[in-house]
């Protein structure tokens, strides 16, 4: 076990792996997403009440899916890092944070250009909505930190904790439509009883939700190759000095 776990973390297994896999992992992303998409926008049907504009769930719901998952994955990497000082666990929290604050911000754009037709108003200030806000502020704050000038140990030690505590938000994000009275449906995918969505619109959901979650993971391995390189740099310019 503590061999599968120093390999896992251990910087350069991971700059092998990334070399090997990650044009794979790019490629099979845009094939999936574009499957997704082609049968969300073209062969999924219009809804009976929503129209057309149902077509932005495509892009809404795997975005919060992700923005959610995202966060979360954060919180576990900067939980390993508090308990065992393993610094490639603050870097990939590091390069996940810029990535779930894009996907957030989809959520929130697409949700408004949603709002307008079908409720008559951009913005509301419900549960679902102001958290989903929330949590974008979360992730502009944990960005912040990580840019923060010092020493890293420093920062990274202060962005995993700020990462811990913003994670109180995330189940508030996931079950704030069922504690609160909110204009938001309840979750018709994720729910005990199984999905109610027909699945001529839950497949093309489920394929661009794939495909962005590998599209993401290539991003991660290239931003994490770059903060890798970045630290082997540096370390060796300071072994230069002395």
């Amino acid at each position: 076990m503590g061999d599968f776990t120093l390999n896992l973390f251990n910087p350069n297994q991971l700059l092998r792996n990334i070399n090997r896999f990650s044009n794979l992992v790019f490629f099979t992303g845009i094939t999936v997403l574009t499957i997704g998409l082609y049968f969300a926008l073209i062969i999924a049907p219009n809804d009976y009440q929503q129209g057309a504009m149902v077509k932005i769930m495509y892009l809404h719901v795997p975005s919060a899916w992700l923005s959610l998952a995202i966060y979360s994955s954060i919180a576990v990497m900067s939980l390993v890092y508090l308990i065992t000082k393993t610094p490639i666990c603050a870097l990939i929290s590091k390069s996940l944070a810029p990535i779930g604050i894009i996907f957030t911000s989809i959520v929130l754009i697409s949700g408004i250009l949603w709002g307008r037709p079908m409720w008559g108003v951009w913005w509301v200030w419900d549960a679902r909505l102001t958290s989903v806000l929330l949590l974008f502020f979360i992730y502009l704050g944990l960005i912040m930190i990580y840019r923060m000038d010092g020493k890293r140990n420093s920062y990274f030690k202060i962005a995993s904790v700020y990462a811990l505590l913003g994670f109180i938000n995330i189940p508030i994000v996931k079950y704030s439509v069922d504690w609160w009275n909110t204009l938001h449906q309840p979750a018709s995918v994720m729910r005990m009883g199984g999905p109610t969505i027909h699945y001529s619109m839950l497949y093309p959901l489920l394929f661009v939700f794939f495909g962005f979650s590998l599209i993401s993971l290539y991003f991660l391995s290239q931003t994490l190759k770059l903060e890798i390189l970045n630290n082997k740099f540096k370390a060796r310019r300071i072994k230069e000095k002395f």
